[in-house]
């Protein structure tokens, strides 16, 4: 259900929401999690009500500390809830699992396999939306984990938004730079966002310029051949001689040998995109900072296959010293890189970031002070120096800084809601609480359940504290 269509919500239900909201805020988080369940109990797409519901659940397991003992509790609680929602799915009754997660979900609200199930039971249920809001509330307390935005960039791409896709793909590309199906996803679904808006010019150009969009019907039939050799489905070898036969008509053109390494990799086939790569390089007479990059990813895909086979035979130390090399070879070549290329702001900025993680503070802010010329990495960069200076206690240019990327960022993303909260820390600790509540107030009225966030914003309304506007 649409929460814009506020007729279309039965007035009983509407009041049982508009109640639930003033006990979450009162506090009495138990009355509002049993007015919220009534809520999508009687209106199962009414995503603000179950959203809040699951606001109020994880504030209130956040309440008690755990301990070894009560995660054990949990987990073999939670295992009859999961075997009777997985059973009631497999005998096609995706609305009865979707009402025994919920009551899971009182209990461990961020559970990982029933967040999964839960999503299983939406689809099948053909309530997507639910199964987005699923995803993306526990991706919210779950940033990095891949296997989460994976499949909610898949829901996504299935349900008609490749933007929000490929956000997804974009964080997991950058956590998993060298993944080939990951790179894979994130292509198709730029692909396909590039296509909905050229499509979009084109209604507006008319059927010209819709001509224009499919009039190279052979490299269209070489992309679709792209996407199954990488979903492994037979089209690998074919491509492979296509590729060949082109860079033996053109060997002076790159670009295929570009698509061979990325044809190779994608298939994990390392050893011989390196190879190609190498060639494409010597081809140009030069240096091409993408086939560079193509040819680092390459590189460090080997270490991460080499690390994971390493691990699954259980030679931890073996794995230790690998990793240790995959570290020290991805610092010194990213450094090299920077040296070959000292225009190229993007490496700049890879490089700014890798030494912040190391904690060297200083060289990492010489190279944002540098990659924030570019306008892709202007607002991330100056987020970047903010959180170096204040690292380093120089809290008023820390501030100057997160204000100037926060009003660069205009959607209410994961990168505002951060830039946001730093500002908020900082007034904190610089003893300015009234302005530390004004950020953190921003992001309490779009994403109540924001890291600690909630937390904050009550202590700031206790006792003695101000209401003011």
């Amino acid at each position: 259900m649409d929460d814009n269509a506020q007729e279309a919500i039965p007035p009983k239900v509407r009041d049982l929401y508009n109640k639930g909201f003033v006990a979450m805020e009162r506090g009495n988080l138990d009355y509002a999690i049993d007015l919220f369940s009534r809520c999508v109990e009687m209106e199962p797409r009414f995503l603000s009500a179950r959203k809040f519901l699951r606001a109020a659940e994880i504030k209130q397991v956040k309440a008690v500390k755990p301990n070894l003992i009560t995660s054990l509790i949990g987990s073999v609680s939670a295992l009859p809830y999961l075997l009777k929602a997985k059973a009631q799915i497999n005998s096609s009754k995706p609305a009865d699992a979707l009402m025994t997660l919920e009551n899971l979900f009182r209990k461990d609200p961020l559970n990982r396999s029933a967040v999964q199930l839960f999503t299983d039971a939406a689809e099948m249920a053909s309530l997507p939306e639910l199964a987005i809001q699923a995803l993306s509330i526990a991706k919210d307390h779950d940033p990095k984990n891949t296997d989460l935005l994976t499949r909610l960039g898949e829901l996504y791409m299935r349900n008609k938004q490749p933007r929000a896709a490929r956000e997804c793909f974009e964080v997991v590309c950058q956590i998993l730079p060298n993944d080939g199906p990951a790179l894979k996803r994130l292509k198709d679904a730029m692909a396909i966002s590039s296509i909905e808006g050229g499509l979009e010019d084109a209604v507006k150009k008319g059927r010209e310029g819709y001509r224009d969009l499919i009039r190279d019907k052979k490299q269209a039939s070489l992309l679709e051949k792209e996407s199954k050799a990488v979903r492994g489905t037979g089209d690998f070898e074919s491509l492979e001689t296509e590729y060949l036969e082109r860079i033996k008509k053109d060997p002076e053109n790159i670009n295929y040998q570009r698509a061979l390494a990325n044809l190779y990799s994608s298939n994990g086939l390392f050893e011989k995109a390196i190879t190609i790569l190498e060639d494409a390089q010597n081809t140009s007479g030069g240096r091409d900072p993408m086939v560079d990059n193509a040819i680092s990813g390459a590189r460090m895909a080997m270490f991460n296959r080499d690390i994971e086979q390493l691990r699954m035979a259980r030679d931890t130390a073996g794995a230790e010293r690998l990793v240790e090399e995959r570290d020290i070879f991805a610092f010194q070549d990213l450094q090299d890189r920077v040296k070959r290329y000292p225009n190229d702001l993007q490496i700049r900025f890879d490089f700014g970031a890798l030494l912040y993680a190391r904690g060297q503070i200083n060289e990492a802010i010489q190279q944002f002070q540098l990659s924030q010329r570019s306008p892709q990495y202007r607002a991330r960069s100056m987020y970047f120096i903010g959180l170096c200076f204040a690292g380093k206690k120089q809290y008023d240019m820390a501030a100057q800084q997160l204000e100037k990327a926060n009003a660069d960022m205009s959607d209410m993303d994961e990168n505002k809601k951060a830039c946001l909260y730093e500002l908020g820390q900082i007034y904190e600790a610089t003893n300015n609480r009234p302005k530390a509540l004004e950020y953190y107030k921003e992001i309490y009225q779009v994403d109540i359940s924001y890291r600690d966030v909630s937390a904050k914003i009550e202590h700031g309304y206790g006792p003695g504290a101000s209401h003011a506007p």
